[in-house]
Order: structure tokens, then C-alpha cells, then sequence
């Protein structure tokens, strides 16, 4: 035990993102899944904060454009909310990313088992290959989501436009906006980190002397 080292947390970063960038074309695969799931919320919620918005505004033209959007409305109601239907829409694809993260995760262990094992020779702590996939998920997830989120949000502004016209543009809620790119992001990355979890946990507790006689 006295020959095992831990690495700083600043070389544990340095690893993780030169070993996303060596696998580049991996990470964008995973990052891709998580990128269109977090847009797809932030589409669905910014687009309910764009109605919602118009409908607080109370006028003729609004109500008009918005029945003619699809809309339920009436002048007495304080808001729009989402459908059962749109929600379990929103929850199957998310879990269908985190299904994805995770059998990528696993794949990347399993082409990883000899890197994991030399790791571990040079006296790698289980700490350590637990935190740097947590890492790597973590740059991907934050990555991902950030550009998930900016992506729904302009979808959803722009599908508002097309469908309600210019009137949004004046009563355009920027502050609720922003509250949900940034919570769409946090989903992003909690969904990342969810799904690395198990295939880190499994690279961690793998014996050196079996990761390194695994052929590739």
C-alpha cells in the first residue's frame, strides 16, 4: 500500500481531457446522444416559457396566435404547462441517453483494460481510475449539455417564431430562458455522471494482472 500514489486533481484533469481528445471520434458519439436529449428539453420547456409569456400579455393577437399555434387557451388562465404526453416524451429520451452513455462507457473500458492495467502497475489507486472516468464524463457532459441547451433554446425560439409570428419577439422571456438552458445544462451533466457511474466503478475495481493479460 505504501508504493500506491494518488495523483493531484490538476493531473487527474490533464489525463481526462488528453484521453477524450485520443478518443475523439468515441467522445463526439456519446456527446452527440446527450447533446440532442438535452436539446429536446430545452426545446419543450423553452417553447412553454415562450407561450406562456405571451399568453401573460393579455392581448387579442396573442390569444389568436396562440390557438393558431395548437394552443388550449383562455384569457383566464395564469399559464401553460406542459402535456402528460410531452413529459413522458421528455423522460423516454433522456433515459434512452442514459442507456446509450453507459453502453459507450462500458465499450471504453473494455478498450481501455490495458491502459487501466498499466495504471494500476505504476501504482494507481481505485480512487483515482474512478475519478478520472468521472472526469472525462463530467468535460463531456458539461460540453454536451451547454451546447444541447443553446441548441433547443434557438429551435425553440424559432419554431415560436414560425408558428406565432413576431409577436414573441417583444414579450421574449430572456430571464426564464436562461433558467432553463441552465437547468437543461445541469440535467445534462447529472445524466452524464449518472451514466458513467457503474462502468467507472468497474474499471476501478479491476485487478491489474487481469486487465493486463485481456487481449485486444
Amino acid at each position: 500500500m505504501e508504493r500506491l500514489v494518488a495523483l493531484p486533481f490538476a493531473k487527474s484533469v490533464e489525463i481526462a481531457y488528453k484521453s477524450i481528445r485520443v478518443r475523439l471520434f468515441r467522445s463526439l458519439i456519446t456527446t452527440t446522444s446527450l447533446v440532442l436529449a438535452v436539446a429536446f428539453l430545452a426545446h419543450v420547456q423553452a417553447s412553454t416559457d415562450i407561450a406562456t409569456s405571451l399568453l401573460h400579455s393579455g392581448t387579442r393577437e396573442a390569444l389568436r396566435a396562440l390557438e393558431h399555434a395548437g394552443y388550449d387557451v383562455t384569457p383566464a388562465m395564469g399559464g401553460i404547462g406542459e402535456t402528460a404526453k410531452q413529459r413522458w416524451i421528455v423522460i423516454l429520451s433522456l433515459l434512452v441517453c442514459v442507456v446509450g452513455i453507459v453502453n459507450a462507457q462500458l465499450m471504453a473500458v473494455t478498450e481501455r483494460f490495458r491502459e487501466i492495467g498499466t495504471m494500476k502497475c505504476l501504482g494507481a489507486l481505485d480512487r483515482f481510475i474512478l475519478r478520472l472516468f468521472l472526469l472525462e464524463a463530467a468535460m463531456q457532459g458539461l460540453a454536451g449539455a451547454a451546447i444541447g441547451a443553446l441548441l433547443g433554446g434557438a429551435t425553440a425560439i424559432l419554431a415560436s417564431a414560425i408558428s406565432m409570428g413576431s409577436l414573441i419577439f417583444p414579450v421574449l422571456p430572456l430571464a426564464e430562458l436562461a433558467r432553463t438552458g441552465l437547468t437543461a445544462t445541469g440535467v445534462g451533466c447529472l445524466l452524464s455522471l449518472l451514466g458513467v457511474i457503474y462502468p467507472a466503478i468497474t474499471a476501478a475495481r479491476m485487478e491489474p494482472v487481469e486487465a493486463m493479460r485481456v487481449e485486444q
